[in-house]
């Protein structure tokens, strides 16, 4: 197994962020700093990462998280907000979340300890769909602006990939876009003429929030894992 790959089964980083982490020198086999990701590994020799030594867990975990507004979606916060992490009882493990939402916006997010998992689950490449729901202002939203949000609109990053769009009451939209950037529903949102008041994620994937309890926690079942390894497993050209 490549080194790079050994460190995301290990829970340590994505696959991309472990690559960087060896070329930084951080990476010792064997005692020795190894700077090449795809060096290879068969876990005979003790791998470590700034002096602590990792293993592959013999089994990786999911939580669903129903975020609550005002947590943040990192695993540390240099000013001392509480995070998602803290929110899952998890004792020897390392959890990382799976992507993010803004501190504002409440709902579904994932955590785990398979930096491969989160990795795909993430990347652009698969495509894994993300689904909100966006109460308004200025509703109810004309088929003009809810046919340029399906179609993909210009934000200063660029255009947005089409996205499924509907309107469930005046002013309450649900979308589900393939890519991820930063505060991406609300941008787009603002950029049809309707700011975004209340954001909430109710699916990932497969995974829907359902009725956990906002703050509620709860580890998903391996049929729910396999179900999102599935989605992950190769890119995905349409939205279905």
């Amino acid at each position: 197994m490549r080194l790079a790959k050994f460190l995301a089964h290990a829970g340590v980083a994505s696959r991309r962020a472990a690559e960087a982490i060896v070329a930084e020198g951080r990476v010792t086999v064997a005692g020795e700093i190894v700077r090449d990701p795809a060096r290879d590994v068969d876990g005979s020799e003790p791998v470590a990462v700034d002096r602590r030594t990792v293993r592959v867990a013999a089994e990786h975990v999911v939580y669903a998280l129903h975020k609550p507004a005002g947590v943040v979606s990192t695993a540390k916060d240099t000013h001392g907000r509480r995070t998602v992490v803290e929110l899952v009882r998890s004792p020897g493990t390392r959890l990382y979340p799976v992507g993010r939402l803004d501190a504002d916006t409440t709902g579904l997010i994932l955590l785990t300890d398979d930096g491969d998992l989160a990795n795909r689950l993430t990347h652009p490449r698969y495509e894994v769909p993300k689904t909100y729901v966006a109460e308004v202002e200025g509703g109810p939203v004309r088929e003009r602006a809810l046919r340029a949000l399906r179609d993909g609109v210009v934000l200063d990053d660029g255009p947005t990939a089409p996205a499924g769009v509907r309107q469930l009451r005046s002013g309450v939209l649900e979308l589900t876009l393939r890519e991820g950037r930063k505060r991406q529903v609300r941008r787009m949102c603002e950029h049809v003429g309707h700011p975004v008041k209340r954001l909430s994620r109710v699916a990932f994937g497969p995974l829907r929030l359902g009725d956990l309890a906002e703050g509620a926690v709860r580890r998903l079942s391996p049929a729910e894992v396999q179900r999102l390894r599935d989605a992950a497993a190769r890119p995905d050209r349409g939205q279905g």
